[in-house]
């Protein structure tokens, strides 16, 4: 949850990242990459209620993974509050002109990433986990990642770090196939209103 909310940030025009708390609201909520993340969410919602507004929705996501890291033994830098939170979705920020989840209309002439844009597909954070478009090339997945970090902010370094701690110590995908999970919050029926990504694999996992 934590990279979620700061891993839509991008260089291009500084839009994005973990500052408002925009994770809460669509279309961010509701993208493919951020599916679940609702529950996540409102595990935290007694500390927000228990504390109020002397911490943002912003910050308590943030600390979650500071506190999900030590609590694996990993020794942090410390925490960084003051983020405030905003309660309108941000209505000024380019996420791209493709109007279906994961399309890729972003493109130009050898693979040229429209600017600001760092996601390669709408509704992903970064990179397409499957390769591009689903293909599982490598070569053609380290071209994506390096860019796509690089418009983080990223260099290659940091970019491994990232990718390796990130999937060493948080990866919890589901077990299901995807043809299990339901809509996304803002197309739920109106009896799961707000909530989304619904599951019938019913096995628990």
């Amino acid at each position: 949850m934590a990279w979620h909310s700061a891993g839509t940030y991008r260089t291009g025009d500084g839009r994005g990242g973990a500052r408002e708390g925009q994770q809460r609201f669509a279309p961010i909520n509701s993208w493919p990459d951020n599916a679940n993340l609702d529950k996540a969410r409102r595990l935290l919602w007694p500390i927000k209620q228990k504390y109020g507004n002397k911490i943002s929705w912003a910050d308590l996501m943030i600390l979650a993974g500071n506190v999900a890291l030590e609590s694996m033994g990993f020794e942090t830098a410390g925490f960084g509050g003051g983020r405030a939170d905003v309660w309108v979705p941000a209505s000024n920020v380019y996420w791209g002109s493709e109007s279906k989840w994961l399309d890729d209309n972003r493109y130009s002439g050898d693979r040229e990433l429209e600017m600001p844009l760092a996601a390669v597909q709408m509704g992903l954070i970064y990179v397409n986990p499957e390769g591009p478009n689903g293909n599982p090339d490598p070569v053609a997945a380290a071209i994506d990642i390096r860019e796509t970090f690089a418009r983080m902010g990223m260099n290659d370094e940091e970019t491994v770090a990232l990718i390796a701690g990130g999937h060493t110590l948080g990866k919890t995908h589901g077990a299901a196939p995807a043809t299990h999970v339901g809509p996304e919050p803002e197309a739920a029926p109106i009896e799961e209103q707000g909530l989304g990504w619904k599951s019938d694999y019913e096995s628990g996992k």
